[in-house]
């Protein structure tokens, strides 16, 4: 008899232009396993329902997208280290009844960061964003020895960001406004800048943060959005002569860090790597 069908679900709002099922279940099939991954548009005011509703129907895991990263976490029984320092969760397991909270994106932004440019240690690093990816993605860099600077549109968020990578790893990061002249000014002597935010996402693909005349030559510029594949703030950055660094690789290595929560197994990169660019070309059409 073969084992009983393992079910997994993406939720957000949206998650129309998601590529998270033809990834995962590119790798269910390769490794032979009985398992399903759909996506699921939740709005938020129906988010502790469909908790609730995952643990009626004994649904194996899940991944978290925006806008839920932050509220599912008090809605879970437990919190693994990566997402109870992030206060962010972005991967569920359902162990036996028990939901625990996990949190890949910080480590999958790293290693797709460090595959292209090599270790962080010592880099000045411009992080947009303080929302719940960039609040996992803050944390890996930190741990990793990257120098940092928070900008977000609301200061207070980022101070708060800030203050919780001092209280918790004992490493001073600093918070700046997105200001125009602020961000230039911290961007003049940084190595990297990272796009934690869904600014030039599609459908508003012309959007973005950062014009090419606020980068210099030696900046490397990664941009965690993936659909489209070369948002606008990466075309500002070919303009100014800056390295460029796309949404992918995260979107691969962070789910591949979630499948293997969930299975126990190595997951196939490579094969969740090529489903996700065939499917984003399809999207693309």
């Amino acid at each position: 008899m073969s084992p009983a069908l393992k079910i997994f679900l993406l939720i957000g709002d949206p998650v129309e232009q998601t590529v998270s099922p033809a990834m995962h279940n590119a790798a269910f099939e390769k490794l032979g396993l009985n398992c399903v991954y759909a996506a699921v548009n939740v709005p938020p005011r129906f988010l502790a329902d469909t908790i609730a509703g995952v643990r009626a129907m004994r649904i194996s895991g899940l991944n978290v997208t925006i806008p839920h990263k932050i509220a599912v976490a008090d809605l879970l029984d437990e919190l693994d280290e990566s997402a109870s320092l992030a206060g962010a969760v972005n991967t569920i397991k359902n162990q036996r009844g028990k939901l625990i909270g996990f949190n890949t994106d910080g480590d999958g932004a790293l290693q797709a960061l460090e595959d292209k440019i090599g270790s962080v240690k010592g880099k000045e690093v411009v992080l947009l964003g303080a929302g719940g990816a960039a609040r996992a993605i803050a944390f890996s860099l930190a741990k990793a020895g990257a120098r940092l600077t928070i900008s977000n549109r609301t200061v207070p968020r980022a101070k708060a960001l800030a203050l919780m990578i001092e209280q918790k790893l004992g490493m001073h990061a600093r918070p700046i406004s997105l200001n125009r002249d602020q961000l230039k000014k911290a961007l003049k002597n940084a190595d990297v800048l990272i796009n934690a935010t869904s600014v030039g996402m599609h459908p508003a693909v012309n959007q973005t943060l950062v014009t090419s005349d606020m980068m210099h030559r030696g900046l490397v510029v990664n941009d965690i959005v993936y659909k489209p594949i070369e948002t606008r703030l990466l075309r500002e950055a070919r303009r100014a002569g800056a390295k460029t660094v796309n949404g992918l690789g995260m979107l691969v290595h962070q789910g591949a860090l979630a499948f293997e929560i969930w299975t126990g197994k190595r997951a196939p990169i490579k094969v969740m790597e090529a489903a996700a660019r065939k499917e984003l070309r399809r999207k693309s059409r």
